[in-house]
């Protein structure tokens, strides 16, 4: 039984269809790739770049869609208005000094 069919036998649209989704899987392909490589290690789900390797390589389209959606954890960011000493800090200064990360500080600094 022979299921393959000669691309000379698809309509136009269809050709046009898989065209599009080949760009579309070798794009996905390529970030989902670079976003790995770019990402450290603890901030993988696994914790490891192996295994999204072989997830993005071999299910194809979803995988890459899986590790651009949940494959990374979040980065973590410094609060700038955090300090040693906020527990003995008075709520003004606090306000102030956020006032001054938003807007600038009333010195011209």
């Amino acid at each position: 039984m022979n299921t393959s069919i000669p691309l000379s036998d698809l309509s136009t649209p269809m050709l046009i269809a898989l065209g599009a989704l080949i760009v579309i899987q070798m794009a996905v392909l390529v970030i989902a790739l670079t976003k790995l490589m770019q990402t450290p290690d603890e901030r993988l789900m696994f914790g490891k770049k192996w295994p999204w390797i072989i997830i993005i390589l071999f299910v194809n389209l979803i995988g890459g869609l899986v590790f651009l959606a949940v494959g990374r954890k979040p980065a973590v960011v410094a609060d700038p208005l955090a300090s040693s000493q906020d527990d003995a800090e008075r709520p003004a200064d606090r306000a102030e000094r956020a006032a001054d990360v938003l807007y600038g500080s009333k010195d011209g600094e």
